[in-house]
């Protein structure tokens, strides 16, 4: 389930608060209106019982007039207490009906003798009902209209926001002098984390270029050591009394030496101009390549009791550098053999330019192979073979847009897919 983002929950937040103050707004306005309701009829009534009751105590003969509005029960002649009033006890009582009617009802006790009186409350609730749904109407206008500049305020609010985050989202790892800028409506807080945010771009820049130099030293170091060894290997092919196996082993010294030497060529273009890897490409036959690169890691089989099987290969031409290729499917064929001990590998060459390594190993169950694709994607991790790693194959595999994929199961070996 997606989480809400800020601007949700600052509206939903805000809108809850605006329902709650309104809900209690009109709890207290009804609370309030109730309680000054019975005090208007308590003081109405009450003061006319009260008059009533001065009457009488100077004229016991004086008489009630019932008004259009108001009428007593006293027991007397004519003023019988009705039916439905007689189990009222002395208090005041406001919302009952009487004859199909609201009134409200005082009940007091007048020279021993039960009275009642009454006012037709109709008109009055009627209005009462009217001015609820004007403060009913008023409330959800008022809710809309709070809603509606909460809604305008924080979209302003988080439009800085908004922004700082598709801007964190186009950086580019590849891409040195990056940085985040905020508009002038940005609060001071996104201002210091855009800050610290640009102060770590800046230091990983700096980063990056140290790591680029030392791999452009590194790689100009090691150029000396392998023209040495090619250069011995060049000499000692020329003596006279070299055997056949020598000449075969100083000729895969030699080869070597100088896929080596392009490779280091490569890797420092991938460290500095990854953009450039494409154009150093040779057409190459992967038909003819594939066991060239088999037949120079048959020295890994020597301790095992394994074979590596070439399938028929069909004719297969791509465009690609041919060091970077060479040693993209040699890592994966050394992979192959360091994590098998016996039976045979199969190597076999599918359309389109896909080279296909079939290994009797432990396998893979399906979280390890997840975790090596995690791995990839972090640029990191290695299945334990030498070379130059699952790692590197896999930013080699971005940048010239080829793809890799494993297929295992625990027990029945990993087939591993390279297209190129």
């Amino acid at each position: 389930m997606a989480k809400a983002n800020l601007r949700q929950r600052i509206l939903l937040g805000m809108l809850a608060y605006l329902v709650l103050l309104t809900l209690a707004v009109i709890a207290y306005g009804a609370i309030t209106n109730e309680y000054a309701e019975r005090l208007v009829w308590r003081a109405i009534l009450a003061s006319e019982l009260d008059y009533l009751a001065e009457r009488r105590s100077q004229d016991p003969a004086a008489a009630w007039h019932d008004t259009a509005s108001m009428r007593l029960y006293d027991g007397s002649p004519g003023r019988t207490i009705p039916t439905d009033l007689q189990a009222l006890t002395p208090g005041l009582y406001d919302d009952i009906e009487h004859d199909g009617m609201p009134i409200a009802a005082l009940v007091r006790d007048i020279d021993g003798r039960r009275a009642v009186l009454t006012i037709d409350i109709t008109d009055f609730e009627q209005h009462e009902e009217h001015l609820a749904r004007v403060v009913m109407g008023a409330a959800l206008a008022m809710t809309f209209l709070l809603g509606l500049a909460v809604w305008l305020s924080v979209n302003h609010l988080v439009r800085p926001l908004n922004a700082f985050t598709r801007q964190i989202g186009d950086l580019r790892p590849d891409q040195p002098g990056q940085e985040v800028s905020l508009p002038h409506t940005a609060s001071s807080d996104l201002d210091a984390i855009a800050e610290a945010l640009n102060g770590y771009l800046r230091r990983n820049d700096r980063f990056v270029e140290r790591e680029r130099a030392f791999i452009d030293s590194a790689s100009h170091e090691l150029r000396t050591p392998i023209a040495v060894i090619s250069g011995a290997a060049e000499i000692a092919l020329t003596q006279p009394d070299v055997t056949p196996d020598v000449h075969q082993r100083l000729e895969r010294i030699q080869r070597t030496a100088s896929h080596v030497e392009q490779l280091i060529s490569l890797l420092l273009v991938l460290a500095k101009e990854p953009a450039q890897l494409g154009k150093a490409s040779d057409r190459i036959a992967l038909d003819q390549l594939l066991p060239e690169i088999v037949d120079d890691h048959r020295h890994l089989l020597e301790d095992k009791a394994l074979t590596v099987r070439v399938d028929p290969l069909p004719a297969s031409e791509i465009q690609a550098p041919l060091a970077i290729v060479q040693a993209a499917i040699g890592n994966l064929l050394r992979n192959a053999i360091e994590n098998s001990d016996r039976g045979e590998i199969r190597v076999r060459l599918e359309a389109p330019a896909t080279v296909v390594i079939d290994d009797p190993g432990h396998g893979m169950s399906p979280e390890e192979i997840s975790a090596i694709y995690a791995k990839l994607a972090r640029g990191g991790g290695d299945r334990g073979g030498g070379g130059i790693g699952l790692d590197l194959i896999s930013r080699l595999c971005e940048h010239l847009h080829w793809q890799l994929r494993f297929d295992s199961a625990p027990g029945r070996g990993t087939t591993t897919t390279l297209r190129f």
